[in-house]
C-alpha cells in the first residue's frame, strides 16, 4: 500500500476500541444486504454486551453480507476514545448516545476524506498540488478533533465539496499520463455501466467516478491507473483483471465485488477474504 496510508493504522477500523457504532447509529433495510431492518439508534440484534458481532464469522451466510462490506476509516475508534473519551453510549445518557449517533457518521465521512487524501499526497503525478493536498489534509484533521457539540451540527457536505475540487484535480494530474489512444475519451463519471460486457476492455486511465458498475463483467479488464473513487463495484466479476495502480479504490469497495488469485490489486487493499475459495 502506499507508504502515507501503511503508516497511518488510524484510517482503519479497530473494532476492539470502539463500542460498536456501526452497529448502532446506523440504519438499514431488509434486503439481499440486511436480512432484517434496522433504525439509526437502535442497537443490531447481533451486537453482544462487549460490542461485538455474535455472528461475525458467519455474516454472509445469516443474511448481512452488508455488514461485510463496511469500512468506518477509523471513525469508530476515533469517536469512541477520543471525541467522547472513552465513555460508553450505554453508560452515559440517552441525550449523550444520541449525540454519539449523530457524530459517527460525520467523523466516518472525515476519516474517508482523510484516506483520499493520504492517497493522493503518495501520487508523483499530482505533486503540483500537494500544497493544497496537505493544507486540506491538516483542516481535516482538526475538524475530527472538534467538540461533540460542533460535529454534530458540522456541515459536512460542503467541506467534501470543498476536498472533491482538489481530488479532481488530482485525478486528472494521475490519470494524464495513463497509455491508451490519443484523444480517446475516457471519462465515466456516474456511468450506468450496470451489468455491462467489459469482459478484457481497456479502461486504463479511465475515470470511472460514481460509476455504476454493479453485476458488471470485468473478467480480464485493464483498468491500470483508473479512478475508482465512489464506483459501484457490487457483485462486480473482477476475475483476471488488473487494477494495478488504481487510486481512490477503499477495501469496502472491493469486498462487494468477485475476483480471484489472478486479479491484481494495488498494495492499498487486499484480496478479500471470501474470495478465498477461488484462490
Amino acid at each position: 500500500m502506499p507508504d502515507q496510508i501503511a503508516d497511518r493504522p488510524e484510517l482503519r477500523g479497530d473494532c476492539a476500541r470502539c463500542f460498536g457504532l456501526c452497529c448502532v447509529a446506523l440504519p438499514f433495510a431488509a434486503s439481499a444486504d440486511f436480512a432484517v431492518d434496522k433504525p439509526a439508534g437502535k442497537p443490531c440484534r447481533n451486537l453482544q454486551d462487549d460490542h461485538r458481532c455474535g455472528i461475525h464469522a458467519g455474516l454472509r451466510q445469516k443474511g448481512f453480507a452488508g455488514c461485510t462490506v463496511y469500512d468506518c476509516f477509523g471513525a469508530g475508534q476515533k469517536v469512541s476514545q477520543v471525541v467522547f473519551g472513552g465513555q460508553d453510549w450505554r453508560g452515559g445518557s440517552q441525550e449523550q448516545a444520541r449525540q454519539m449517533f449523530d457524530v459517527f457518521p460525520v467523523v466516518r465521512q472525515l476519516h474517508e476524506l482523510l484516506w483520499y487524501l493520504t492517497e493522493a499526497l503518495s501520487l508523483p503525478a499530482a505533486r503540483p498540488v500537494h500544497a493544497e493536498l496537505r493544507a486540506a489534509l491538516e483542516k481535516t484533521e482538526r475538524l475530527t478533533g472538534q467538540s461533540p457539540g460542533e460535529l454534530a451540527v458540522f456541515d459536512v457536505v460542503a467541506h467534501r465539496q470543498e476536498v472533491n475540487v482538489l481530488l479532481l484535480r488530482t485525478s486528472e494530474l494521475a490519470r494524464a499520463g495513463a497509455p491508451g489512444k490519443k484523444g480517446k475519451k475516457k471519462d465515466r463519471r456516474g456511468a450506468d455501466l450496470m451489468g455491462a460486457r467489459l469482459k478484457g476492455a481497456d479502461l486504463r486511465g479511465a475515470s470511472l467516478r460514481g460509476a455504476y458498475l454493479i453485476a458488471a463483467d470485468l473478467t480480464g479488464a485493464d483498468l491500470r491507473g483508473a479512478d475508482m473513487i465512489g464506483a459501484d463495484l457490487r457483485d462486480a466479476d473482477l476475475t483476471d483483471a488488473d487494477l494495478t495502480g488504481v487510486f481512490f479504490l477503499t477495501q469496502p469497495q472491493l469486498d462487494a465485488a468477485r475476483g480471484s488469485a489472478g486479479t491484481r490489486l494495488p498494495t492499498s487493499v487486499a484480496h478479500p477474504v471470501h474470495w478465498a475459495a477461488r484462490l
